[in-house]
């Protein structure tokens, strides 16, 4: 068995506190973090951020940061929402969302429910055709996240964008 897909340790927590709640609080407490962090300067905080945000998803779903021209959060938004192998993600809609925010930069990421973060050739075309789709309003595209479990995949840091 692939060492990424065994269960987790238990952890002893308090009586008074259920594990989906003790989930809740730290979502909560990387979503400060990265809201707090203002300015995309440190790639962990995103990664975690995106992780704890996407990883546990039942299905496929596509999702933006949207940044300004200093590459401070402006915010993160769920577009698409597929199936637990595929979502289906329109470049005409990531467009006009990205300048419903007046983003001048977005991360665009997605998260694999089956664990496994290694981008297939599907994810590396819908990456070009966006970055394609954004460049025409002068909107770049700095990386694109894929989730899997615990495990995040830049194609920025692969050289693939």
């Amino acid at each position: 068995m692939n060492q990424h897909l065994m269960p987790s340790r238990t952890v002893d927590m308090p009586p008074d506190l259920s594990e989906e709640q003790v989930l809740t609080w730290a979502n909560r407490i990387l979503e400060s973090r990265f809201q707090r962090s203002h300015y995309l300067s440190n790639p962990g905080v995103t990664k975690d951020y995106l992780r704890s945000t996407l990883a546990n998803k039942e299905r496929e779903v596509f999702a933006l940061v949207f940044l300004d021209n200093q590459h401070a959060v402006i915010g993160l938004e769920i577009l698409f929402y597929g199936t637990i192998d595929g979502a289906s993600v329109y470049p005409r809609e990531v467009v006009k969302a990205a300048l419903d925010y007046n983003a001048a930069a977005v991360i665009l990421a997605h998260n694999h429910p089956s664990g496994i973060a290694e981008p297939s050739s599907a994810d590396e075309r819908i990456t070009e055709r966006l970055v394609e789709a954004l460049k025409t309003v002068d909107i770049r595209v700095l990386d694109h996240l894929i989730i899997g479990g615990t495990n995040s995949v830049s194609l920025a840091e692969r050289g693939l964008l």
